[in-house]
């Protein structure tokens, strides 16, 4: 089937290009002198976000508006629910001051500001210049504050000139790599959707959005393993921030009349997305940590949550059981057992 092995030529290529790139810029942060959380925060989380970037600009440029938006939503949710969750398996996460006085509630609050803003079907011109002011005013304040922070800690030693060049050229490397393999992932996508009868919507929330989301995924495992807890998570907080307000945002001043967002989107996918992020909130702030059950417990949502999209676009009989489940047992008894368990972290001493 050649719209498979297009598929992964194209995903090898997003992964290639990312890894590369990353690279390339972590050792330009660090000759800039900014502090490692900053660099997970912004150089390592934007650049494993530029798959998505990618994919999300040549789809919409393309006339895909679903695969553009259900590959920033999906990844988003991706993102939190499989990735954090399978990097707490793998070691509880320690959650830094700064990610939970700053960094997370700006998670939090794009993700429910973009309902509004997207509440008449589409991401506008207008909206989108806002978002791109957004992302800039959050990197300089972070940059700027993590200079501050990086003048207290020796950090790594600095690069020389001909280590600056080379880091350059994989910067510029990597985003020809991530330029190529998403057109080819976008073509091979739609593809196999049509083929298979299955919405263009559905392959960008869960096909497209996991494998533009394999950066992300290698770098937070990796930094757990490696003990780098807070770039574990200030990848995936950082991420999720730029997929909103700079990829949206560039979106919607890509095409003219902006992103059109579907009605499906609107009443599940974006909610579940917000859910995601508030589900956060009382992990992050209680605790401080992440740990190896709230993972276990995010991995179950995607489960749950991927179940439904698969139920949905078959129109499988099972679908109103499982929605009634879900909705009646499961999300109530899961969200009494997080303030429970955040009302617990909050009386222990720090």
């Amino acid at each position: 089937m050649p719209e498979a092995l297009t598929l992964v030529a194209g995903l090898v290529l997003l992964v290639a290009g990312a890894e590369l790139l990353v690279r390339g810029a972590s050792r330009l942060a660090i000759a800039a002198g900014v502090s490692p959380l900053v660099i997970g925060l912004t150089v390592v989380a934007y650049g494993t976000s530029a798959p998505e970037m990618a994919v999300s600009l040549l789809a919409t440029v393309h006339g895909q508006p679903d695969v553009a938006v259900g590959n920033v939503v999906g990844s988003n949710i991706f993102n939190v629910l499989v990735i954090l969750g399978l990097s707490a398996l793998i070691a509880p996460l320690a959650v830094s001051a700064q990610l939970v006085r700053l960094d997370v509630p700006v998670m939090v609050a794009v993700s429910l500001l973009l309902l509004p803003i997207a509440r008449d079907g589409e991401v506008g011109p207008v909206e989108g210049g806002l978002m791109l002011l957004g992302i800039v005013a959050y990197t300089a304040y972070i940059v700027r504050h993590g200079r501050k922070e990086a003048d207290l800690v020796r950090g790594p030693e600095r690069p020389g000139r001909g280590g600056i060049v080379l880091d350059i050229g994989r910067v510029l490397v990597g985003l020809t790599l991530l330029v190529l393999g998403s057109r080819l992932l976008v073509d091979a996508a739609v593809s196999i959707a049509r083929d298979l009868g299955v919405s263009e919507l559905v392959i960008g929330l869960t096909l497209v959005a996991a494998g533009t989301s394999l950066p992300e995924l290698a770098t937070s495992v990796l930094a757990t393993i490696r003990g780098e807890r807070d770039i574990a998570v200030g990848n995936i907080v950082g991420s999720n921030i730029f997929n909103i307000i700079a990829i949206l945002g560039i979106c919607a001043l890509a095409r003219e009349g902006g992103v059109t967002i579907s009605a499906a989107v609107l009443r599940f996918d974006m909610p579940v997305m917000i859910g995601v992020a508030l589900l956060c909130l009382p992990i992050f702030f209680a605790h401080r940590r992440i740990s190896r059950v709230a993972g276990a417990l995010f991995l179950g949502y995607y489960a749950c949550y991927a179940t439904y999209l698969i139920l949905q676009a078959s129109q499988h009989d099972a679908l109103p059981e499982f929605s009634n489940v879900m909705l009646l047992f499961v999300l109530p008894v899961t969200i009494a057992g997080v303030l429970l368990s955040a009302f617990r972290g909050m009386k222990q001493p720090r």
